[in-house]
């Protein structure tokens, strides 16, 4: 059983600008976080508890569409105790992605690939993940015992409710609850989404991102429970995961203020169900067993 004082942040970012630019950071309203960030940074920046919990491990999640980002954060996450696991890129439409994966597992840190993720929100093809090519990449992804984080936006919800009855063996999350459009306070196509994707067992949601999707400066609880409250229905605390999305979390009031909200949502839930969202759920769904501390040592 997981250490009851360790919080697991599911969903964070790391970029060096120098060894790797990051052009969708150039776009207005980035200024903020458009600088090299690491987790050096991140310790800095999460110095807040929630529930009485420190962070002490995370889920490093790729930024961009390359192999090179994710060998690197595999090296990373094999030098720094507080990357507990990373999710990777790979081409899913390349006849040879399972030797990628494979050539990835076997570099420095290959063990700390649990999953991979594609840019499906920048997609324009409404059924994209129904493209042979892609179903063929996520059956090897599965077959490969990893798991897939869906990225994608509300209006796509079919094509990941699709995925999930044509794949149902192949373990998924929802990054970033589908990133609902909180900002224009229509949460009905997204409601819907969510409860027809959480009727898949397999399907696991990351409570992440949900400011950024808010009004960025006067965003409150109040804009977030409505949210929380289809989650917590839709998929129980057993299958939702606490994550940052930091540090575009800074672009609406950063680390400690989404942990604090976090908190307050959780006001209204047993220990055992706190425990899942704060840790439980991705030491499973991640496989972050034993956990690594910071000081590097075990905490399972």
């Amino acid at each position: 059983m997981p250490d009851a004082r360790v919080l697991v942040d599911a969903h964070h970012h790391v970029w060096d600008l120098d060894a790797r630019p990051q052009h969708w950071l150039n776009e207005p309203g980035h200024e903020p976080i458009n600088r090299t960030l690491g987790t050096g940074d991140l310790r800095a920046a999460a110095t807040a508890t929630v529930a009485g919990r420190q962070l002490e491990c995370t889920v490093l999640v790729q930024c961009v569409t390359s192999v090179d980002e994710t060998r690197e954060f595999l090296a990373l996450a094999d030098k720094d105790p507080l990357i507990g696991a990373v999710v990777g890129w790979a081409d899913l439409t390349s006849p040879a992605i399972g030797d990628v994966l494979d050539e990835l597992r076997a570099g420095p840190g290959g063990g700390y690939l649990r999953a991979v993720r594609h840019l499906v929100q920048g997609e324009s093809d409404a059924a994209w993940l129904q493209q042979p090519s892609v179903e063929r990449g996520l059956r090897a992804v599965g077959e490969l015992g990893l798991g897939y984080d869906l990225l994608i936006r509300s209006h796509q919800f079919p094509q990941a409710i699709r995925l999930a009855e044509r794949l149902p063996d192949l373990p998924l999350v929802l990054d970033h609850a589908g990133k609902p459009p909180m900002a224009q306070q229509d949460l009905g196509d997204w409601e819907r989404g969510v409860r027809r994707l959480a009727s898949h067992p397999r399907v696991r949601c990351k409570v992440s991102g949900l400011i950024t999707e808010a009004d960025h400066e006067k965003w409150t609880l109040d804009d977030i429970r409505p949210v929380w409250d289809v989650l917590l229905a839709a998929f129980g605390p057993d299958r939702l995961m606490f994550g940052s999305d930091w540090p575009v979390a800074n672009l609406a009031g950063g680390w400690n203020r989404w942990a604090a909200a976090v908190e307050e949502l959780l006001a209204g839930c047993s220990a055992a169900e706190t425990e899942a969202v704060l840790a439980g759920t991705a030491t499973a769904f991640y496989r972050l067993d034993p956990a690594r501390r910071k000081d590097g040592t075990p905490c399972s």
